[in-house]
């Protein structure tokens, strides 16, 4: 046990089925590949979130395909690569509790080494159903029996105020299948489309938090950019209900967080840039789910224009930290930085920033 070096050679000296995915953000599978090279700080963590990665890996063996679970959230430094002496401190605590079975059935003891792991912790609900529905439909196993009512739902036949009978957990199931038929007639999408004029926020919102996570049809992608653009046009005209029309819009732009680097997507994000006025709370949306659509430095440098324009440094420093922490994003906020067309006020927004750090 003394050569184990890394979370992927305690998995396989177990005998362990295993997968990774990344839950700080979306949830997106990581190859083995690619988590290999994070352990070996080979490269940085794709998605930081808050200084951390955040990970859900699922493990099982051939002859029990029910896969265990640990949700870790491990520091990263300064460059986004792994906190070696963190995950090597995780590693210990579970060989200590566990040694090589890690499926056996632990005693009381094992069980508060366990609990006492600081790297262990648990993600929102919404995330833990929406990791629950992937892992299952990755490993070909039933969906819950939640999803069977949101089709029914769906279809509109029940009534769309009669969202009571709607479980979290068949939202979910049903968005990792958004691109299956389940019947001979009419794909999942299809029928989303057809639905999405009618659904109440109670149902909308975890839908679009369950659908971030998934790539879907032009089709559907265009559908809800529709239903984005009527409801700021409606926002503009309705001061009374502005804040409900603006979180409905955060809920819908996040739907596609998924599909961002799409050219419709891409084409309603340069719209929206292009207003007078964004809302705050669209544009932390933006940075925090739909960056990819920011990743150019004309994008950027229009997004960053907005954000001082809330005259909110306090939330300008806290996106700009969350953005340059992104490998992918980390160059193109260096030429912003350095962009001679910058404006005054976002060259004094980033002396601030500085100044205060």
């Amino acid at each position: 046990m003394n050569t184990i070096d890394t979370i992927s050679q305690l998995l396989q000296s177990s005998n362990s089925q295993f997968r990774f995915y990344d839950i700080g953000r979306k949830i997106e599978k990581i190859s083995k590949e690619q988590f290999e090279k994070i352990e070996l700080n080979q490269i940085p963590y794709p998605s930081p979130s808050q200084g951390h990665a955040c990970i859900a890996i699922a493990f099982w063996q051939k002859k029990s395909p029910q896969p265990y679970l640990w949700l870790l959230k491990l520091p990263l430094d300064e460059r986004g690569l792994l906190n070696q002496g963190a995950r090597n401190h995780f590693i210990a605590i579970i060989i200590e509790a566990l040694g090589s079975d890690l499926m056996q059935d632990a005693n009381e003891q094992q069980e508060e080494l366990l609990k006492n792991n600081p790297y262990l912790f648990t993600p929102a609900q919404y995330k833990l159903a929406a990791l629950n529905s992937k892992i299952k439909f990755e490993l070909k196993q039933a969906p819950s029996e939640y999803l069977s009512p949101f089709l029914i739902y769906l279809s509109g036949t029940s009534g769309w105020d009669n969202w009571q009978v709607v479980g979290v957990q068949g939202i979910t199931d049903f968005a990792v299948r958004i691109k299956e038929k389940t019947n001979n007639k009419e794909s999942n999408s299809q029928k989303l489309i057809n639905a999405l004029p009618h659904i109440p926020t109670e149902v909308l919102f975890p839908l679009c938090s369950a659908l971030e996570n998934e790539e879907f049809s032009v089709e559907l992608i265009d559908a809800l950019l529709e239903l984005l653009q009527k409801n700021m046009e409606l926002a503009k005209g309705n001061q009374k209900q502005k804040e409900t029309l603006v979180q409905t819009q955060q809920h819908l732009l996040r739907s596609l967080a998924s599909n961002c680097h799409h050219v419709h997507v891409e084409k309603f994000v340069n719209m929206l840039l292009e207003q007078k006025n964004v809302a705050p709370e669209l544009l932390i949306t933006l940075s925090g789910r739909c960056w990819i659509a920011l990743a150019n430095t004309k994008q950027l440098m229009a997004y960053f224009e907005h954000l001082i324009a809330c005259e909110d440094q306090a939330l300008f420093n806290s996106i700009f930290k969350d953005i340059v922490a992104r490998p992918t994003m980390r160059p193109i906020v260096f030429q912003c930085m350095r962009a001679p067309e910058r404006s005054s006020e976002l060259s004094q927004a980033i002396g601030l920033l500085f100044n205060q750090t």
